[in-house]
């Protein structure tokens, strides 16, 4: 497919050590790494918004093939970055995708111009959203119908790495992470929806203390329902807006 402005190509056909990526626009790079169970298609909406000034990549971070570890899925996006040419990319994690973006960032901080945290708990033992996989209909009160036909897809097309997935949520420990990023000083972001019903915003006040970043209380729209997690990809040009206040030097 064309791949000026607009167009969007899926890399079906890539390496097993790449990751399928939803692609679309011109411009700086951006990375968005989806949430638990979700895929790419879910912030298509975003990534269109975005796609006028930038080019967006969304990969399906948990379609690997073969068995899901951290080591394994970190490896496979640096990999689909290499296979894109994207050597220094804005980086937008949502959720469950955070964690991904820490661990890329602060591995490889010469390849990250800045980073934005959208309710995401990346450094807590027992992270909430692992509970949340083994209690799925509380995803689905949340979700968008995309989202909630996302969520099954990955668990019918390959439940076991979800399950892998959900475990290093759960067991894992990212504080050195973090600690390594803002040691760093690379540009952080953190965005919080004001009624997040998953995650506790006193832990992402305290998550964006540590990295040294921006911490952005988003509340609705006047006349729109509440901005619960979900918010990133319910309300994409919402999510922008927010984008755009942050000053990234991707939009700029």
């Amino acid at each position: 497919m064309p791949t000026g402005n607009g167009a969007v190509r899926s890399g079906l056909d890539w390496s097993p050590d790449t990751l399928r990526t939803l692609i679309v626009g011109d411009g700086p790079p951006v990375v968005i790494l989806h949430g638990y169970g979700l895929s790419p298609f879910t912030y298509r909406g975003l990534a269109e918004l975005l796609a006028w000034r930038t080019r967006v990549a969304v990969p399906a971070i948990f379609a690997l093939h073969g068995r899901w570890s951290y080591e394994r899925a970190l490896t496979a996006l640096v990999a689909t970055l290499d296979r894109l040419g994207m050597e220094r990319v804005t980086l937008i994690g949502h959720s469950f995708g955070g964690g991904l973006e820490l661990g890329l960032a602060a591995r490889h901080p010469e390849r990250v111009v800045e980073l934005v945290f959208a309710d995401t708990l990346g450094m807590s033992r027992e992270w909430v959203l692992a509970e949340e996989a083994v209690r799925p209909m509380t995803l689905f009160r949340l979700a968008t119908p995309t989202a909630a036909l996302d969520f099954t897809r990955s668990w019918v097309s390959h439940p076991m790495q979800m399950v892998r997935a959900a475990w290093w949520g759960f067991v894992s420990d990212r504080r050195q992470e973090v600690a390594t990023i803002a040691r760093e000083g690379l540009p952080c972001h953190v965005l919080w929806a004001n009624r997040d019903t998953l995650l506790r915003r006193s832990d992402g006040s305290e998550f964006a203390r540590d990295l040294h970043a921006t911490f952005t209380v988003v509340d609705r729209p006047q006349g729109a329902a509440p901005v619960d997690h979900d918010w990133m990809y319910r309300y994409p040009g919402l999510f922008t807006v927010h984008l755009e206040r942050l000053g990234l030097k991707a939009l700029s």
